[in-house]
């Protein structure tokens, strides 16, 4: 059975004030500001939507104060309507309930240590040395190799994959896919040949960090790779060895990420980035979407690469005038030379 709560509990339950409508009003969900009924609650939070804001018939919204005048429905104030939008979908829609068991397919090693409240799907393998707290929930398929460690109240989702020596710790969250622990690319060029190096690392995840889907974070060549508390990591996103991520940053989705790299706390990587190795990013530096940043940002604030969007018959003017920029430029100095005479 759907979960429903008046206007005023809902409210105390955000944090909100609500702002006219009916405080008894009872609501059922939560949705978008086109598609919200009189038994639902929506957000906004961009203006670009401000005209379906006019339009809603929403039960209420969830809104800043300086919006308030674009809304004709009953509003929930707060000043953070979007984190108000997250609290609200987590009351209507709370995690399943856990339910410890042990699939009679899933393999387990005799040499690992599992509490009993923990939860293995079907065909998961769990080799010896594994140590598993409680509340933790390993999904259908998922490998689990020697001497990993998962907190309490952890969830990989099915089809995971941990080598040997990866830690994770408590309330986090692993999407399907995902492979951590994997060696590094780290090879040695012997007279025109390869020769690998081993991988002697490992990977350690702090607590309440979610990895996104077929994203792969490599292990350590001497050292662990190492992901702060709170990170939040989008879907396929390559993190190499003996990177280090600081706590609460986020990265969204398809960011490359070399060696060696150490990124700040309270970061901000939008889509698409590439980071070479070996360097550092400050703590609370945002990166923009498809920027590629090729040395260290010792100082936080906003940063951007790339040449925006524009017509292929703009963008060839541009390239060919880009090519003439060095010779452009050595000109401009030799007319300079006689005006600083």
């Amino acid at each position: 059975m759907s979960m429903t709560l008046s206007l005023a509990a809902l409210a105390t339950q955000l944090g909100a004030q609500l702002h006219e409508g009916d405080p008894e009003h009872c609501v059922r969900g939560v949705t978008t500001l086109k598609r919200a009924t009189a038994h639902e609650i929506s957000f906004f939070s961009n203006r670009l939507y401000r005209e379906e804001l006019a339009q809603t018939q929403a039960a209420a919204v969830i809104i800043a104060t300086k919006d308030l005048r674009y809304c004709a429905v009953p509003k929930l104030v707060m000043n953070n309507p979007y984190l108000g939008y997250a609290l609200a979908a987590r009351l209507f829609n709370p995690p399943k309930p856990h339910i410890p068991e042990i699939h009679p397919t899933a393999w387990v090693s005799p040499h690992a240590q599992l509490h009993p409240s923990v939860a293995i799907g079907a065909q998961a393998v769990i080799e010896a040395g594994a140590v598993l707290a409680e509340g933790v929930s390993i999904g259908a398929g998922c490998v689990l190799n020697e001497n990993i460690s998962i907190g309490a109240h952890s969830q990989l989702m099915p089809n995971v994959t941990l080598y040997s020596n990866t830690h994770i710790g408590e309330r986090c969250l692993i999407h399907s896919g995902a492979v951590l622990g994997a060696d590094g690319f780290g090879l040695a060029n012997d007279r025109g040949q390869w020769l690998k190096v081993p991988q002697l690392g490992g990977v350690v995840l702090g607590d309440d960090v979610e990895v996104g889907a077929n994203t792969t974070i490599d292990r350590g060549a001497l050292e662990d790779t190492i992901i702060g508390n709170g990170v939040k990591l989008d879907n396929q996103i390559q993190i190499a060895h003996n990177v280090q991520i600081g706590d609460h940053t986020a990265i969204a989705g398809c960011v490359g990420i070399a060696g060696s790299t150490r990124i700040g706390k309270h970061c901000m990587i939008a889509g698409g980035v590439g980071i070479v190795g070996h360097i550092e990013l400050a703590d609370n530096v945002n990166v923009t979407g498809g920027s590629v940043i090729l040395q260290s940002i010792t100082e936080p604030g906003v940063y951007s690469s790339g040449t925006p969007l524009q017509t292929n018959q703009q963008w060839h003017r541009n390239y060919h005038r880009f090519k003439q920029l060095d010779e452009l430029a050595k000109r401009l100095q030799q007319l300079e030379q006689p005006l600083k005479l």
